[in-house]
């Protein structure tokens, strides 16, 4: 089992490496982008409404996955000490 200082270093690296690997993205994928290139043929505004969509819809499952790996981990941590707490009670 890993130690819980290394796995929380580890996420720090991880996520320090991640910020700073941001780049400004056009997230389109080709049908998109034949839309939006349809659209401005058409007299359409600019797509970067859609591009923002793009990266909501992304961020989406990472944020859902993310607060459910949080709410176990809360849970399991309290259970924990509560079962400390009862072992401590039993042997005293």
């Amino acid at each position: 089992m890993m130690n819980i200082k290394a796995f929380t270093s580890f996420l720090l690296v991880l996520m320090i490496l991640t910020l700073v690997g941001v780049v400004d993205a056009d997230a389109q994928c080709a049908m998109c982008k034949g839309a939006a290139e349809a659209n401005l043929k058409q007299g359409g505004g600019d797509p970067r409404g859609l591009n923002n969509g793009i990266l909501y819809m992304l961020a989406m499952p990472y944020l859902l996955v993310g607060s459910i790996g949080i709410w176990w981990w809360r849970n399991r941590r309290l259970d924990r000490q509560a079962h400390e707490l009862e072992e401590a009670d039993f042997q005293a």
